[in-house]
């Protein structure tokens, strides 16, 4: 198959070394011409992922257009805030019979859209697929066991996408719920950041894992009320992105929100992240969505007070422990608890 990616950071890069290694034919393009250049020259991208050697049959081009040309796959790898601004620029070079595959975790700001919904205002008749997932970039280059969900409202098209990634290293499963599985890779950002402040004000573990339980089960409301199923965040894209997300030091967002624990601004950790964090837009989204909808999402209430209000983050922490005490199953199920 012929494959084409837009966006040569380090999760764009990292899956065109999979469809590569599984002998496709791979075209990728940034919007970085020197970036590109440089791909080119050391069939390295040092940039993002130091130490990994990009295969022969990956050709980085600063030709959007030929870049697409003949595409059966676009893998779209950019910030979920940039998708608009890419549909925009180069939906035109997109044949509507390719299927796109949108890689990004993130909800728009603004118009509160999922990607799937951005990229249906331009290109409606194509082929989706949301590939998701508990995946970091680096461990994925450097070929390390994965798993991921492609996701489709389409059978045949999430089980193109899962043979097309799928390796001895990379496995993909499917899943007819794009709703569930965009909203659990875009909010786990949320609770990640969220996990990243605890760790830097030196909280430990017992609130870390009540942190990423209730943070779940916000998820999860928010979810069901967008027309999601409850298992989708039970699955991969939901409690499995959300524990290597809030775990591990290769999460950016995890990273940024320990900054803030110790002390530094939103905007000066995310400065020295040096790259996008996703779950400081999410935050803004899935806040606005709760009021919205009417969803109850106290975590992120007081998230989006700290990151966009100044709040302080032990307060914060304070609010949400002294909040008025519930039965821990009573918000998602709806069932009744007591006889």
């Amino acid at each position: 198959m012929k494959v084409s990616f837009i966006g040569a950071g380090s999760w764009g890069t990292a899956l065109s070394i999979v469809v590569a290694d599984n002998g496709h034919e791979v075209k990728i393009w940034d919007i970085n011409p020197e970036h590109i250049e440089a791909m080119k020259t050391t069939r390295r991208n040092d940039k993002y992922l130091g130490g990994v050697v990009i295969p022969d049959n990956i050709e980085p081009t600063s030709d959007i257009e030929y870049c697409l040309a003949g595409a059966d796959v676009l893998v779209i790898a950019v910030a979920s805030q940039a998708y608009r601004s890419v549909m925009e620029s180069h939906g035109a070079y997109m044949d509507d019979k390719t299927i796109i595959v949108n890689v990004a975790k993130g909800i728009e700001n603004g118009s509160l859209l999922r990607i799937s919904e951005v990229i249906a205002e331009f290109k409606p008749n194509n082929p989706f697929v949301c590939l998701s997932g508990p995946s970091h970039a680096e461990e994925v280059s450097h070929r390390l066991p994965t798993t991921l969900v492609s996701a489709s409202t389409s059978k045949e098209v999430a089980e193109c996408i899962q043979d097309l990634f799928s390796t001895d290293y990379l496995r993909v499963y499917t899943n007819p719920d794009v709703v569930g599985v965009e909203l659990g890779g875009a909010l786990k950002n949320i609770i990640a950041l969220a996990a990243g402040i605890t760790d830097g004000m030196g909280f430990g573990d017992n609130a870390k894992a009540a942190l990423m339980t209730r943070g779940i089960r916000e998820i999860t409301r928010l979810g069901i009320k967008l027309g999601a199923k409850v298992d989708t965040f039970t699955g991969l894209s939901g409690v499995g992105d959300l524990i290597v997300t809030c775990t591990s030091m290769h999460s950016r967002n995890r990273r940024c929100g320990i900054m803030i624990g110790e002390g530094l601004s939103r905007k000066e950790a995310e400065e020295k992240v040096g790259m996008v964090v996703e779950g400081i837009y999410a935050t803004k989204a899935a806040y606005d969505l709760s009021k919205k909808l009417g969803v109850e999402m106290p975590i992120v209430d007081e998230l989006y007070a700290v990151l966009y209000e100044e709040a302080d983050a032990k307060q914060a922490v304070k609010n949400l422990m002294l909040r008025a005490r519930k039965h821990e199953m009573e918000e998602v199920t709806k069932e009744t608890i007591w006889e």
